[in-house]
């Protein structure tokens, strides 16, 4: 790639809706690169280890208005850590992490913002929720008020094709819909954490408010 950070920013921003909030994906990225994307205007980064964002976020602190989300899969012993580095977590995959984020984020005087993942195609390879697991989940999950839960988060499995993926999303969607019509009272379905850098574009389409991108504003990482 032989275009700026900056540049690709500028241009991937321009392309997307205003409803739509980019985040960038700065895992294994240098603090110089997340300046340079602070620089052309992202505020959003997300990380997936959480030692690797703790001491990008010591160097970041001059950079107050930063707002970080935890992408990657959640292990409950990890979870203390998680919601004191992360206001947004987006992979919270089964009952007993949503369980454990909320008791934490009680005793430490938190609410977290959280999606929900679901697998919406089985996926040996992903963790998640399946749609019955998660539908049969919410009455228990309504009951964590300490968690802000905003919506579901998905990953399609790799190898599908471009209408494959976009039936994944849109089913994602569909199955936000349906949740918010249940009305729940601790249960918001506002955010659709959905598409990365090559699949965004059909995410979009089928009604993301959040893209994760990394490779395509960064680069291939080591």
């Amino acid at each position: 790639m032989n275009s700026s950070i900056s540049e690709r920013i500028v241009t991937i921003r321009s392309s997307l809706p205003t409803s739509v909030k980019l985040i960038a994906v700065s895992k294994q990225v240098s603090t110089q690169a997340i300046r340079s994307a602070y620089n052309a205007g992202i505020r959003d980064f997300g990380e997936s280890r959480i030692q690797e964002a703790a001491s990008k976020q010591a160097e970041l602190q001059d950079l107050p208005d930063i707002t970080w989300h935890f992408i990657g899969h959640l292990q409950s012993n990890k979870a203390k850590k998680a919601i004191e580095h992360f206001p947004w977590i987006h992979s919270v995959d089964n009952l007993k992490l949503a369980q454990r984020l909320d008791q934490l984020a009680q005793q430490l005087g938190v609410s977290p913002q959280v999606c929900l993942q679901v697998k919406i195609l089985p996926d040996p390879n992903k963790s998640g929720w399946s749609v019955p697991e998660l539908l049969a989940d919410l009455p228990t999950l309504n009951q964590y008020k300490n968690l802000q839960i905003q919506g579901l988060m998905t990953i399609p499995p790799s190898g599908l094709k471009d209408s494959e993926i976009f039936n994944v999303f849109n089913r994602n969607r569909e199955l936000a819909k349906e949740i918010q019509e249940q009305n729940w009272s601790h249960i918001k379905m506002q955010h659709l954490s959905m598409g990365m850098s090559g699949d965004y574009e059909l995410a979009v389409q089928a009604g993301a408010t959040m893209v994760r991108l990394g490779t395509i504003l960064f680069g291939d990482r080591s």
